[in-house]
């Protein structure tokens, strides 16, 4: 595998800057969102259930990235996948993440707590996140004759970046959503549905404008992400079982651990100031978009279809009201 990415270190994307002007629109309507459905109660919600809530978050912050660092020193991709794969640990949770676990009929009180938390959260998070391991990963490999490409973490461009992208809408959406609700019950859905169709349109734009590269990563880095789309969903249901946690909260943690936002990691990898477009992690990062959402559906189906306690569902349609 390694030989086969190998020169993936040395490709750098071809992307306008009318498309990075699209992509980070596109995440701001994402996360305008997302914060239209994030109410005040929700967060009166975890005194309902803080060991499920705090066990969720850390599963995300704490035990997600670690266990990605070690899934990367397990496989050793080449450079630029590895700091893809740590990029997407430290990223916060996704924005379909509260719709897959309505799907999968899990705690969609909870699932919005957590993403709620994790989001609000990322302008910090997320960079410190990012050089920890990230840091952590570059001076191992600096001690390896085999490193071949430049790894420079500048923290405050971004969590400048990730206060712009995120924070901002997430305040401005919140406002919106306390100030006119009936304006967030209308619309929330055709915002959130629109802002997924302009995700995937990029997602999809960015793979034919840089078609060619796509024969020599396509199926070694197809084998990567599904190993990291399985240890990441496996992070978030090992947390809750071994909490002992009800079974509902445990969907609700897996699905909320194994989902991330890739929109903003491809953000931060095609601003020229921090990763200029680096071809591994761009890939890593679209290819985990993609994937991510067809593994989310579709593990959520399977779960719709296992009953659960009734007692537990009984609990959870009370809080998910």
């Amino acid at each position: 595998m390694y030989e086969i990415l190998s020169q993936i270190d040395d490709v750098r994307l071809s992307f306008s800057e009318g498309g990075l002007l699209y992509m980070n629109i596109t995440l701001a309507i994402i996360m305008f969102g997302v914060a239209l459905d994030i109410k005040y109660e929700h967060f009166r919600d975890i005194v309902k259930y803080p060991k499920s809530f705090f066990l969720g978050v850390f599963s995300q912050i704490m035990v997600l990235p670690a266990l990605t660092y070690v899934l990367v020193m397990i496989l050793n991709p080449p450079p630029s996948i590895a700091m893809g794969m740590i990029l997407i640990a430290a990223c916060p949770g996704g924005n379909i993440s509260n719709f897959i676990s309505a799907l999968a009929k899990a705690n969609v009180a909870l699932s919005v707590s957590l993403t709620a938390t994790s989001t609000l959260t990322a302008t910090l998070v997320t960079p410190v996140n990012f050089a920890f391991w990230g840091g952590l990963y570059a001076r191992y490999f600096e001690k390896a004759k085999h490193l071949n490409i430049p790894i420079e973490i500048d923290f405050l461009q971004m969590a400048q970046t990730v206060f712009i992208l995120l924070g901002i809408p997430l305040i401005l959406g919140m406002w919106i959503g306390h100030k006119y609700p009936q304006f967030s019950q209308k619309y929330h859905k055709q915002i959130r549905w629109t802002s997924i169709a302009l995700y995937m349109t990029f997602i999809i734009g960015a793979l034919i404008a840089n078609a060619k590269y796509i024969p020599m990563v396509i199926l070694p880095l197809g084998f990567v992400v599904l190993l990291l789309n399985a240890q990441t969903l496996f992070t978030g249901y090992f947390v809750s079982t071994l909490f002992r946690l009800p079974k509902v909260d445990r969907r609700t943690i897996a699905i909320e651990t194994g989902i991330q936002n890739s929109g903003l990691a491809l953000v931060l990898i095609f601003n020229p100031k921090l990763f200029n477009a680096n071809g591994g992690m761009a890939f890593m990062a679209a290819w985990w978009g993609i994937w991510q959402m067809v593994t989310g559906i579709g593990l959520a189906l399977i779960l719709a279809k296992i009953r659960l306690p009734k007692q537990e569902m009984k609990d959870v349609k009370v809080e998910n009201e």
